[in-house]
């Protein structure tokens, strides 16, 4: 992985690499079509309609503060909860008109909660993210899917822990495992929730930098504000399950704005020596 730290500064135009020498074809278009989501059984809603297209190859962030919305939005991204109103489309697709195999070829997620009671190795969780492309009951488990594995494990750095049990393992090792598995899946769009979690400073430049690189089109949960803009195409501001802008960070990230969505006074200022733009947050 390329060394990323001095890679990450806040507001400068952020072109994907993955949306340029035509590799835009492994990466898939995502169209949010006028969606929403109640509770089923108390009908209080918790997101409500949220419309956006991303492009093959764009990075979206969703930001807000706790209980905005966002692990709600990306849930009816990958296909845990269907939406209540709206439909979310994956290259024009509803993925609820497709077989969850399908979906699950298409579409990865990695999660901010693990399990840690699993008697896997690290090699072998990784492989799980083979399981939708296998046929059969149990499936074959062949060359591909062996070189495609051990990939997923070098991207990530997993290779000395590739025969250890994810339960002895730490949190940020364990993130990285399940990205590994999500890349093993080979899909067309990532949703990540919340990716940095749990990461010491090193594996956050790391992951930041192998989503700046990925060929696919992914969908981000992210807190740090500064961070979002450093890595994303685009982002998605949400208060309350409502959205307050859509578009490249420097449109939707104005001072009034994050005021509004985080309850404090927010400030665009500039780094020295960088000379680059930076937000600072007051009470």
């Amino acid at each position: 992985m390329k060394d990323f730290t001095n890679d990450v500064a806040p507001f400068q135009t952020h072109q994907n690499s993955s949306a340029q020498g035509g590799r835009v074809d492994t990466a898939a278009r995502l169209s949010v079509e006028g969606v929403s989501w109640s509770v089923p059984r108390t009908q209080r809603t918790i997101l409500h309609p949220v419309s956006f297209d991303l492009a093959p190859g764009r990075v979206l962030g969703v930001v807000g503060s706790n209980g905005a919305g966002k692990s709600t939005l990306l849930r009816l991204l990958y296909r845990y909860h269907a939406p209540t109103t709206g439909a979310v489309k994956v290259d024009g697709a509803d993925i609820w008109s497709i077989s969850a195999r399908k979906a699950a070829q298409t579409v990865a997620a990695v999660l901010q909660e693990h399990p840690t009671d699993f008697a896997l190795t690290v090699r072998e969780i990784v492989a799980l993210g083979r399981t939708p492309h296998r046929m059969g009951f149990g499936g074959a488990s062949g060359a591909r899917d062996a070189a495609i594995v051990q990939g997923a494990l070098d991207q990530l750095n997993l290779g000395p822990f590739a025969n250890r049990q994810l339960g002895t393992l730490s949190g940020g090792e364990r993130q990285r495992v399940m990205v590994a598995r999500a890349l093993a899946q080979e899909p067309r769009l990532l949703i990540l929730d919340e990716p940095t979690n749990h990461l010491d400073i090193r594996h956050q430049l790391e992951v930041l930098s192998l989503i700046r690189d990925l060929p696919l089109t992914i969908v981000t949960s992210l807190h740090d504000l500064n961070m979002a803009a450093a890595v994303c195409d685009d982002v998605l501001m949400l208060q309350a399950g409502t959205p307050l802008g859509f578009g490249p960070p420097e449109l939707v990230f104005t001072e009034g704005r994050i005021s509004k969505a985080f309850c404090v006074t927010a400030r665009q200022e500039r780094l020295a020596p960088s000379d680059t733009k930076h937000l600072t947050f007051h009470l």
